[in-house]
């Protein structure tokens, strides 16, 4: 008995979940007939029924569902363990689906699919920027790009890119202007420019110095979920713009912009590749973790 064949088992184990000798047949590919001798021997040499039949009904007995139970697990168990050994042979193709929001895409994963697709040209890479938060395994995507404070708990975490920073910036013709802001909450009695979501949320301006937090809500002339419509705001001197560092370090460099209030923007950690923590990934995702943690460690 401690010597059973694995197909004897996953073969009672097909029957057991289609309450069909004929559906399970076509599942495990055999004729019915065979399929019953099978369930036959594998009782006999058992010595215990494990599914009561008739001609229109298959019921699992008591010991059958309690072997059912244990068997199904370790049948899984042992498939996942066949395929993660099959795709380690294989190269990586297919389709790898990814959840971002915009400024993750633009900073972080655009230039990572970029270099990923040179080396592993048979995977299909689709990116979908969503402000929102959406259930990467109901919607039907391998993983998904979130900052550490909105991940959720059960789920594998990579970081995709080192730390990051939001700066706050305008033009040397406003700061002339209006007066350059020596704290944060000066930018309440200046022109900001603010991003405004699809769902109307406005979040606010968050700064961080020394272990303090605070938060302004300043106005202006110009709200928007664009970052480039935001930008050219910014560029045409309307208003005070906070966005990610990388969004206008070009623009800082050229001196077209002017980074404010810098002592008060503390870098934070960049986004996190995330998705299900289960032990067998489809290739192209683990394809791409790999690279992505070979990418850091450079």
């Amino acid at each position: 008995m401690d010597r059973l064949d694995l197909d004897a088992l996953a073969a009672f184990a097909a029957i057991a979940r289609r309450r069909s000798f004929r559906a399970a047949a076509t599942e495990v590919g055999v004729s019915p007939s065979t399929l019953s001798a099978t369930l036959r021997d594998l009782e006999t040499r058992m010595g215990v029924r494990l599914l009561n039949r008739t001609t229109r009904s298959v019921a699992l007995t008591e010991a059958g569902a309690a072997l059912l139970a244990r068997l199904q697990p370790a049948l899984a168990e042992i498939g996942e363990a066949v395929s993660e050994a099959r795709s380690a042979q294989a190269e990586p193709a297919g389709s790898l689906r990814i959840n971002a929001p915009q400024p993750a895409v633009d900073l972080v994963l655009a230039p990572l699919v970029a270099r990923f697709l040179q080396a592993f040209p048979a995977v299909r890479v689709e990116v979908a920027a969503e402000t929102a938060f959406v259930d990467i395994v109901a919607e039907g995507y391998d993983a998904g790009v979130r900052w550490g404070e909105s991940l959720a708990q059960d789920m594998v975490a990579v970081p995709l890119s080192g730390p990051q920073r939001y700066v706050v910036v305008a033009t040397p013709e406003l700061i002339a202007r209006t007066g350059r802001p020596e704290h944060p909450r000066d930018l309440l009695d200046r022109p900001c420019l603010r991003v405004r979501f699809p769902s109307g949320a406005e979040p606010p301006w968050e700064f961080d110095r020394d272990g303090e937090t605070l938060r302004v809500s300043p106005t202006g002339p110009i709200r928007s979920s664009n970052s480039n419509m935001l930008l050219s705001g910014a560029l045409a001197g309307l208003g005070f713009l906070q966005t990610f560092e990388g969004y206008v370090a070009r623009r800082l460099a050229s001196g077209e912009l002017v980074e404010l209030l810098a002592d008060w923007s503390e870098p934070f950690p960049g986004p996190f590749l995330y998705y299900p923590s289960r032990r067998t990934l489809p290739s192209p995702l683990r394809a791409f973790v790999d690279f992505v943690q070979a990418e850091r460690r450079r």
